[in-house]
């Protein structure tokens, strides 16, 4: 079968979604690749995958601009004539199913995470649901990263349940996220937070910083650091000049960006998220992975990687004193103690959240979708 794969950056397919799509390959299926073109395009092609460009605008809302994206991804879809489409993120699953279903293509959707646009009525929630409850008649099957966006999909007749499945995220490589430099180690140094994430508000940026004021005012000495990219120019960016103060008053130490997460991860003692809402944030899991204890906050998504006072602790959502609080908590225990929690969470992810149990369930509906609508693909 021809597989296309159809996500919002090169960046995502390549960080996220490799192992299933050479698993996918291996099973003798032709994978092609559509997304905007970013330097990840080019290590997709030089891995032998055939790359669309597509003009895609991850982060504007509005339908009627968007429209033209229906267009696009039609296009395409004729053009390459795919046997089934794989849709991941927003725009994606909203506007490549329209596009889909007036080709004439099976599709799969995967509904990586909500955003805040669900947690409060505005136009904008009412546009977003409108658009999903008509764009979600079509796919012959819809994953959810948790279970907490499937009920909500299903409660609010988004979605019809019997096409509704949850897998653990995008899974992890447990063989590339195994833990390499000792608890030990790392401990020789300034105990260290790290924070992974794109600075804007609705990661709880705000609440970390505010956090680490608090710390700072008690005498804490450790190391607080962020790792992500600055976007300004997202809806719920944070200003450059806001950023660059804190950088400047040395609030924390700003990491930028970089292609080796995994090097970050294992030099930082605790694994900061403090979000308002995930679909299954990969840091948090990559951090549980590499066995380090977390901190995030009890709310969708992030929840189901930690198991509070277990392998981390949950906060509440949008309160800088319980994250501060948690903080200095996790301060507070000994170094065998955080060992542990770690240890517990690289078995949480082991049993949980495989990569192999996501591919597994991709492969299943597909060759599912293979043998009952056999003759039309063969066609």
């Amino acid at each position: 079968m021809k597989i296309a794969v159809v996500l919002n950056t090169s960046w995502n397919v390549y960080n996220f979604r490799l192992g299933l799509i050479n698993a996918l390959r291996e099973d003798g299926h032709e994978v092609v690749i559509l997304a905007p073109h970013d330097k990840y395009s080019d290590r997709l092609e030089n891995l032998g995958y055939q790359f669309y460009p597509v003009r895609m605008d991850s982060r504007g809302v509005n339908p009627i601009k968007d429209a033209g994206l229906v267009v696009e991804l039609y296009k395409l879809y004729k053009q390459i004539s795919p046997d089934v489409i794989l849709h991941y993120t927003v725009k994606p699953n909203v506007y490549g199913s329209l596009a889909a279903r007036a080709a004439g293509i099976p599709m799969i959707n995967n509904v990586c995470g909500l955003g805040t646009v669900f947690l409060k009525k505005s136009w904008v929630s009412i546009v977003a649901k409108t658009l999903y409850k008509v764009a979600f008649r079509f796919p012959h099957k819809v994953f959810f990263q948790n279970h907490d966006d499937f009920q909500l999909f299903v409660r609010e007749h988004l979605i019809k349940s019997n096409i509704a499945d949850t897998v653990p995220g995008s899974g992890i490589d447990l063989k590339k996220f195994e833990p390499t430099v000792s608890p030990e180690d790392v401990h020789e140094k300034k105990f260290t937070f790290l924070v992974i994430s794109r600075l804007i508000y609705d990661k709880g940026i705000i609440e970390y910083v505010e956090a680490i004021k608090k710390l700072k005012a008690k005498g804490v000495d450790a190391e607080f650091q962020i790792l992500g990219a600055k976007d300004p120019v997202h809806k719920r960016g944070i200003p450059l000049n806001i950023v660059d103060r804190w950088i400047k008053e040395g609030l924390f130490d700003y990491l930028g960006t970089t292609d080796d997460v995994k090097a970050k991860i294992e030099m930082a003692d605790c694994v900061v998220l403090p979000s308002y809402r995930e679909g299954l944030p990969r840091t948090l899991l990559e951090a549980a992975s590499l066995g380090k204890p977390i901190i995030t906050t009890n709310t969708a998504g992030c929840k189901h990687v930690v198991d509070d006072n277990e392998n981390g602790f949950l906060c509440e959502v949008r309160s800088s004193d319980d994250l501060a609080e948690k903080m200095l908590k996790m301060l507070g225990l000994s170094q065998i103690e955080r060992k542990k929690m770690g240890e517990k969470g690289r078995v949480k992810v082991k049993t949980q959240f495989d990569e192999t149990i996501v591919i597994s369930k991709y492969q299943e509906v597909i060759n599912h979708l293979a043998v009952t609508q056999g003759k039309k693909l063969i066609a």
